[in-house]
C-alpha cells in the first residue's frame, strides 16, 4: 500500500492511477494525518457503493429541470448578469 501527500496526488496523479491500475491502495494524508482512500474498483465494490445508474441519475435531472424555471431569457441576459452590467 502506498502513501501520498494530497500535494502529491494532486501533482502526481498520474502515479497514483498507475498504481491503483496494478491492484494496490494509495493512502492520501492531509496534514500528516490519513484522509482518504485510493483503491481499485471491483464489482462488488461498486454495489456497495450504492452508487445510482446513469440512467436513473439522468431522469431526476429533467424531473428537476422540468419542475424550475430558468433565471435568464437567453445566453446573453446571463453573460451580461455574470459581467455585472
Amino acid at each position: 500500500m502506498r502513501t501520498m501527500t494530497a500535494k502529491d496526488l494532486k501533482n502526481q496523479t498520474g502515479k497514483a492511477m498507475r498504481t491503483v491500475s496494478r491492484g494496490e491502495k494509495v493512502i492520501v494524508t492531509l496534514r500528516g494525518r490519513p484522509f482518504a482512500l485510493i483503491s481499485p474498483m471491483t464489482s462488488v465494490s461498486l454495489a456497495e457503493s450504492s452508487l445510482r445508474s446513469p440512467e436513473d441519475a439522468w431522469k431526476d435531472i429533467e424531473s428537476a429541470l422540468k419542475k424550475t424555471r430558468p433565471r435568464f431569457k437567453n445566453v446573453k441576459e446571463a453573460m451580461n448578469w455574470t459581467r455585472k452590467r
